[in-house]
């Protein structure tokens, strides 16, 4: 990474309202990550670990909750970090690299998601087709189709933010963003701005997709019983899900792109941290809830690990 800048370190400027509350917003912090951790290792290890489970739907969630440890990886050690130091700096190479891995993991959570939709428009609406069209070989490409794009994706826009000749150090969040970079370039961004609206539009179609999915589904559910139930059973979590994701993301554009100066910077940093917040921590207890499968096989591991320490 070439930086042509003369800039070393980027100063973090989200960090001024909280210097009364730290040790409180670390214990918080602190707390949240060993639940997201905690809820998203024991869902991966029971759909890897129960064979009943290697279903598509349950593969492509395992991989939903792979991506949440992922993207928190990128924000809170460093936030852990920047909570008990007096200086809220980051480097240059660590900001794109933080960059990378927090955009990263909001765009492979949004192709999850759309794949999730394809996978119960398939289960719903062509029961007959499934485990043909979905098998489980194809469900892997899928699956890996849906990191390596989003992953090439961030790489593009990561590369063409860091060849801006940037006249500023100062970003007005808890961690690094692409946007707040941009912004900071002295000359033209237009190539950034066009490839920046390509992937909006691609993501968009994602959107698109979901909505076309949902109206199908509904559909095919209100036909019968049956379908009801299905519906019921596994498409709310993932309309859940959708709804969390997706509000979440609005909450961060909103305030990168029309962030007033004049709202608390509290405000500023719940809006910021949302989609590292709500969906890594949300997601899995949401399908452990309601999906009958996973929930049954975590009471039984939950019951098995108690005793196992009781008797040890």
């Amino acid at each position: 990474m070439n930086n042509s800048t003369g800039v070393v370190l980027f100063s973090l400027s989200g960090f001024s309202g909280s210097a009364t509350h730290r040790l409180t917003l670390f214990c918080l912090s602190l707390l949240c990550y060993c639940l997201i951790w905690m809820v998203n290792v024991f869902l991966i290890l029971v759909i890897i670990f129960d064979q009943s489970l290697r279903e598509p739907m349950y593969i492509i969630l395992c991989s939903l909750c792979i991506n949440g440890l992922y993207g928190t990886a990128g924000f809170y050690p460093k936030f852990l970090s920047d909570l008990l130091s007096d200086r809220y700096v980051i480097s240059y190479i660590g900001c794109f690299l933080q960059i990378y891995v927090i955009y990263s993991y909001a765009k492979v959570d949004f192709s999850i998601i759309a794949l999730m939709a394809y996978d119960r428009y398939v289960a719903i609406c062509r029961p007959l087709e499934y485990h043909s069209v979905m098998s489980v070989q194809r469900t892997a490409v899928l699956v890996m189709l849906s990191w390596l794009v989003p992953l090439c994706c961030e790489m593009t826009v990561v590369s063409l933010t860091s060849t801006l000749k940037l006249c500023g150090s100062h970003i007005d969040k808890l961690y690094c963003e692409n946007w707040s970079l941009v912004k900071l370039a002295c000359g033209s961004t237009k190539a950034n701005d066009v490839t920046g609206l390509i992937f909006v539009v691609f993501y968009i179609c994602h959107v698109l997709w979901i909505v076309f999915s949902y109206v199908q589904l509904i559909r095919s559910a209100l036909k019968s019983r049956e379908g009801k139930g299905r519906f019921v059973q596994t498409c709310v979590p993932h309309f859940l899900c959708v709804l969390n994701v997706t509000a979440s993301l609005l909450f961060d554009i909103m305030y990168s792109r029309y962030g007033s100066a004049s709202l608390p910077q509290t405000l500023k940093n719940f809006m910021a941290i949302q989609f590292l917040l709500g969906p890594p921590l949300l997601n899995p207890v949401v399908y452990g809830l309601i999906l009958t499968k996973i929930r049954k096989r975590m009471i039984r591991y939950f019951i098995f690990l108690n005793c196992w320490f009781i008797i040890d």
